[in-house]
């Protein structure tokens, strides 16, 4: 017999009308918003399917931008995020994509972000219902990320032993690998290490995985 959590049955704490265009749209926005690691300038929103026809309506818009602002799904600021984001500086703007390609699930959005810095980060998260999410692709790279979980995303060249030195890190500082995924252009070119945890990874684990020099760059997302 299949198991059937309560969150599937009555959905997520939200504001807005939908779990899938409002609730998920929101959590993608934060997950996103968290992985940049730095305070968000512009962000252009690209929608597909459902969430291109009907973004307006069901307040899809809103939770995005209220999600890059670090709003939760039950943040009754989402209804004001458009006015909170003008006020903070942060650009935003929405492109409606009408492709037919039956392989991009029907609430997929792509989001092209800038922080302070300069920095960019491009992020496609698919929202499954019941406020659920994944995202599927970073910076072009076919991925499989929830969000569930505390996480470190590593950008590394894929050489062997990076994978190892990055779990090794990880178990001195006694951190419980809940899933670790690795996820590569090609073999010898750019890797995607993500790795999913039980509890929150300390910033001085992270420096020290930085410390191996085929990593380019590093992540941590915490709940």
């Amino acid at each position: 017999m299949a198991f059937i959590s309560v969150f599937d049955v009555i959905g997520p704490n939200m504001v807005g009308p939908s779990s899938s265009h409002t609730a998920g749209a929101a959590s993608i926005a934060l997950l996103a918003g968290k992985m940049i690691g730095e305070r968000i300038t512009k962000v252009t929103f690209t929608l597909y399917g459902s969430f291109a026809k009907t973004y307006k309506g069901h307040g899809t818009d809103k939770a995005l931008v209220g999600g890059i602002l670090g709003f939760e799904t039950d943040d009754m600021r989402i209804r004001e995020s458009f006015n909170i984001a003008k006020e903070s500086g942060l650009e935003f703007d929405f492109v409606c994509n009408n492709s037919d390609d039956e392989d991009i699930h029907p609430n997929t959005v792509d989001m092209e972000i800038v922080g302070e810095s300069g920095r960019q980060l491009t992020v496609r998260g698919e929202s499954l219902g019941g406020g659920k999410v994944m995202l599927t692709r970073i910076n072009g790279v076919k991925v499989q990320f929830t969000g569930e979980y505390h996480a470190l995303i590593v950008i590394q060249r894929d050489n062997p032993g990076v994978v190892a030195g990055i779990t090794s890190v990880l178990s001195s500082w006694d951190v419980n690998i809940a899933y670790l995924r690795v996820f590569r252009e090609e073999k010898g070119g750019l890797a995607y290490t993500i790795v999913e945890s039980d509890e929150e990874i300390s910033e001085k684990a992270v420096e020290v995985i930085k410390k191996n020099p085929a990593i380019q760059d590093i992540m941590l997302v915490k709940r």
